[in-house]
């Protein structure tokens, strides 16, 4: 994730601002400066002018009140009940046909004799609604006293003569409006009565009301009506289920008998058949069954019975009629005569009431339709309603609107006009000197921020945390440096690093070294770190700075440290100790000298060993199998070796050489490294592998960082050695 990914997801922190205004106080007060010296040359430039004031009261047309008619032309009533009318009319004295009448009466010009142009006029004019009043008041600024209070009186007279040209012209151009209404109104008049007869007709009716209240009552006389029917019906039911049990018969067996015992036809073939089956009974005792007597009766048995089933269908139709059935007793005819009354009279209360049912019905479904039917003709008579009073309202604008076409009074009273001003009304100049001055410190800030964005180095020590992603192992302070010249060496484009305690006090510097090394001290519990390679990303970070009182440091703490400057490309130790260059590990490697002779003791535990000859291909030299041999001795004769090798960016000198010792210690300067390089310079770390043994944060400004960040880790409890006395011990030896 990039730092500007960082950055957006950052929550807001008022430290923050104030961080960024305190590197960039320059840019502020730099701006500040400027604005407010615009203010003050701008205000003691203005000149001195003379303002008149008049005012008008804006009222409600007084014509109107004094004829009694309403007061809906020429009142100032707002399209918005939000709205103030006054708003309106402070809109209307300062718009284009007021200020060009003015203009045009007074013959108003430029100072190039030009006439004055509507915007400019309007600039010097000021127009403001009193709150709380129905006033305005009317100003106006000029060099010429006279002219000033001129100004103001034809504003306030131009407004007037419009106001009363508008309110007439308003009356007759409504008027116009009415007399095209007032045909249609009446038009519409006579479509709502002729819509509302042509829907009573329809539906036939005179009075819903009473028509409601007649269906409830004639629907509630059918239901009882109903209720007595079904009551009768049940007991002739009843009846009629006594009266078949003792015939035993149903209601139309018994209606069938007693018509077959009443039809002659069927009775009469009925009787011969009968007597034709007695004779046939009679002969068979006498003859064999193929007698011919036999045959020729059971022929005309079967003659018989044919023609009896087609009587008895004539009358019963298709309904099963057994031959018992023909012929009933007196009794048991009385009881189906009985039988087929009350069926008949069954059918007549079943009839009864599905009518009374039906006429139930038809009246309830009216009765619920009543309601629409009301509605609709509500709607009906309110429209023509509302078509009455359009009409009736539109004859009554028209009184109106002639009374209103020949009035002149104006919706608006004088107040009081302006008078000729006797004395100049200075500008305020202090205003502008606070306005410039305020506007400056905003300038100044958007322009702190704006050079902080486009800035892209690392600023602070958290900016340095959240890029690099590896544990602070230490921070070191930057300081006022006035011991020393800080003009470079020629050759060199850079100071030469001091060293804490000879060329800078030891506090803070000493204190921030101790830290540093105490934390490489328990880095790895299981193995003591015994060299490390201290390289940046970019140069000018300090690192050879940090690797000679690093090493200073840990000499004074009692190890016996070797400080070898690997930097082939750009050495610099031999400077900074003040030693000669002419051997040093390049001699050594190549076996021009051996490493007794290239070693030079600087102070007590402390020896530095120099670059030596600038080689041609310093990678491949550090790769070499002598560089391991010479590391192995290296391991042997000192407690703690620290190569200052050079930076990484486009250089492989420092992976090349970590191999060979137990990690990178990668030295990052706030202001001077870019997030691109500290970028470049992880990922290329990461992806050959390194092993990073953590970041030291050089030359930090403790004004810029919050809450004295700095001081986050906690000072280890170290008594500190004089390091000045073993400097004194060595230039004794030497």
């Amino acid at each position: 994730m990039t730092m500007e990914s960082l950055r957006s997801i950052e929550e807001v922190d008022i430290h923050k601002y104030i961080e960024v205004l305190q590197r960039r106080w320059l840019a502020v007060v730099g701006v500040f400066g400027l604005s407010l010296a615009l203010g003050c040359l701008y205000a003691f430039s203005l000149k001195p002018s003379y303002k008149a004031d008049g005012s008008l009261m804006i009222m409600t047309n007084r014509t109107f009140s004094l004829t009694g008619l309403p007061q809906d032309i020429g009142k100032l009533e707002p399209l918005n009940v939000n709205d103030n009318p006054l708003e309106t009319q402070v809109r209307i004295i300062g718009s284009n046909p007021v200020l060009e009448r003015t203009i045009n009466t007074l013959n108003l010009k430029e100072a190039n004799g030009k006439k004055l142009s509507i915007r400019i006029f309007a600039q010097q004019l000021k127009i403001e609604g009193i709150k709380g009043t129905d006033v305005v008041q009317i100003s106006y600024k000029s060099n010429n006293a006279e002219q000033a209070a001129k100004v103001v009186n034809t504003v306030i007279k131009s407004y007037i003569d419009l106001n009363i040209q508008a309110n007439q012209d308003e009356a007759v151009t409504a008027k116009q409006v009415i007399l095209r209404e007032i045909p249609k109104a009446e038009e519409s008049v006579k479509k709502a009565e002729s819509e509302l007869r042509i829907f009573k007709e329809i539906n036939k009716i005179v009075a819903l009301e009473q028509e409601a209240t007649v269906a409830v009552d004639t629907v509630s006389k059918l239901s009882n009506q109903i209720s007595q029917a079904q009551a009768q019906l049940n007991d002739v039911k009843g009846r009629l289920e006594q009266l078949r049990a003792q015939a035993q018969v149903n209601s139309q067996q018994g209606v069938i008998a007693s018509e077959l015992s009443q039809a002659p036809g069927v009775q009469k073939v009925l009787a011969e058949l009968q007597e034709t089956q007695s004779k046939l009974a009679i002969e068979r005792t006498r003859f064999e069954p193929e007698h011919p007597a036999i045959t020729a009766l059971e022929e005309k048995v079967a003659v018989l019975e044919k023609l009896l089933k087609e009587r008895t269908g004539e009358v019963a139709g298709n309904a099963p009629v057994t031959q018992g059935s023909l012929q009933v007793g007196q009794l048991r005819q009385s009881l189906i005569a009985d039988i087929t009354r009350a069926e008949a009279q069954r059918v007549g209360l079943e009839r009864q009431i599905t009518t009374l049912i039906q006429q139930r019905d038809a009246y309830i479904k009216r009765a619920n339709y009543l309601p629409k039917l009301e509605q609709n003709q509500r709607e009906l008579e309110r429209r023509l309603q509302a078509a009455q009073g359009t009409y009736e309202t539109l004859l009554k604008k028209r009184q109106e609107i002639d009374i209103a076409q020949n009035q002149k009074i104006p919706n608006a009273r004088v107040i009081s006009y302006a008078l000729v001003p006797d004395f100049p009304e200075g500008p305020r100049k202090i205003l502008f000197v606070i306005g410039g001055g305020a506007v400056g410190i905003f300038l100044g800030i958007i322009a702190a921020f704006s050079i902080d964005l486009i800035d892209r180095s690392v600023k602070t020590v958290k900016e340095a945390k959240e890029v690099l992603r590896y544990t602070v192992l230490g921070v070191i302070p930057t300081l006022g440096r006035n011991s020393k010249d800080e003009s470079p060496i020629p050759g060199l484009d850079r100071p030469v690093p001091k060293i804490i305690g000879r060329d800078i006090p030891y506090f803070p510097l000493g204190d921030a070294y101790q830290i540093l090394q105490v934390n490489l001290k328990f880095l790895c519990s299981d193995k003591p770190l015994k060299s490390i390679v201290v390289t940046s990303s970019v140069p000018k970070e300090g690192k050879s700075e940090v690797s000679a009182n690093l090493a200073v440091t840990m000499a004074q703490a009692g190890r016996r440290v070797l400080l070898v400057d690997a930097d082939m490309r750009h050495p610099i130790q031999h400077h900074i100790w003040e030693l000669s260059n002419e051997i040093g590990l390049s001699n050594v490697l190549i076996g021009q000298v051996t490493l007794e002779d290239a070693v030079q003791e600087v102070m007590p535990n402390l020896e530095v060993l120099p670059c030596g000859i600038l080689p041609p291909n310093p990678v491949a030299m550090l790769d070499s199998q002598r560089m391991a041999t010479l590391m192995s001795n290296f391991a042997r004769d000192y407690d703690f070796i620290i190569f200052d090798t050079p930076p990484l960016t486009g250089i492989a000198d420092a992976a090349v050489l970590s191999t060979l010792t137990d990690g990178i210690l990668l030295v990052v300067r706030p202001g001077v490294v870019d997030f691109d390089s500290a970028n470049a310079a992880k990922e290329f770390l990461t992806q050959s592998g390194q092993k990073v043994l953590g970041i030291v944060i050089n030359g930090v400004n403790i004004k810029n960082e919050p809450n004295g960040y700095i001081y986050s880790y906690k000072e280890p409890q170290l008594e500190s050695k004089s390091l000045s006395g073993s400097l004194m011990k060595l230039s004794k030896r030497r």
